[in-house]
């Protein structure tokens, strides 16, 4: 139920519902950082994605010819030529903002209500930095196997997503609309019929996890 909105306040079309609730998962190794929370305020706003990422491939990369025999002899293991990802590190949620960021300052000397709403939409995918042999749809299937979360290759964040939240006296309440993702590194490589493999890639990779807001205070 809406709550009607002071009239002294000018608010801002932008606030902080998250679309299919926090997911509670744990992480697998104690040693990884906790996860931010969604609609809890940060101590500011959001990091920018690092330069050098790129969409996941759709498909695995295609496996280069070998001979059948393996090259270490006639009675040498055979191994069936394979594109393989394994990560290795959970490095916390991240916050990917579409559009631009709302907020809305209380000029006055109560605490009062700030009532936000997203205004534009758009699709977030699988983004990834280094050398990925196999396609989006894998990592997401490995990394989900890892740490026991439900992730997507591709999540749309739609127009009209709300939240309110209080704003302090003399403060201004900032929020930004968008897509929760996992950041993880691992790697990637090929194993050769003749079972050796290919030199072994870092990938680093965000992974869409949910829809939400992130927000923060001064």
């Amino acid at each position: 139920m809406r709550t009607k909105i002071r009239k002294s306040l000018v608010v801002s079309a932008a606030a902080v519902a998250v679309v299919g609730g926090v997911n509670t998962a744990t992480f697998a190794d104690s040693t990884e950082p906790t996860p931010i929370g969604e609609g809890v305020l940060q101590p500011g706003p959001p990091a920018e994605e690092e330069a050098g990422f790129t969409p996941a491939p759709t498909q695995d990369a295609e496996l280069p010819l070998t001979p059948g025999k393996p090259i270490d002899g006639p009675d040498a293991e055979y191994c069936a030529p394979k594109n393989i990802y394994k990560p290795s590190s959970n490095l916390g949620k991240h916050h990917y903002g579409i559009g631009v960021t709302q907020a809305n300052y209380n000029a006055t000397s109560r605490t009062a209500r700030s009532w936000f709403k997203s205004e534009v939409g758009g699709e977030v995918g699988v983004t990834y930095s280094g050398e990925l042999k196999v396609s989006g749809k894998v990592l997401v299937a490995e990394v989900e196997a890892k740490y026991g979360v439900d992730l997507s290759v591709k999540i749309t964040a739609k127009i009209g997503n709300e939240i309110q939240i209080d704003t302090p006296p003399r403060k201004t309440t900032y929020g930004k609309f968008g897509v929760w993702r996992m950041k993880n590194t691992g790697t990637s490589y090929t194993i050769y019929s003749n079972c050796r493999t290919s030199a072994k890639s870092t990938v680093t990779s965000y992974t869409p996890w949910h829809v939400g807001w992130y927000l923060w205070e001064r």
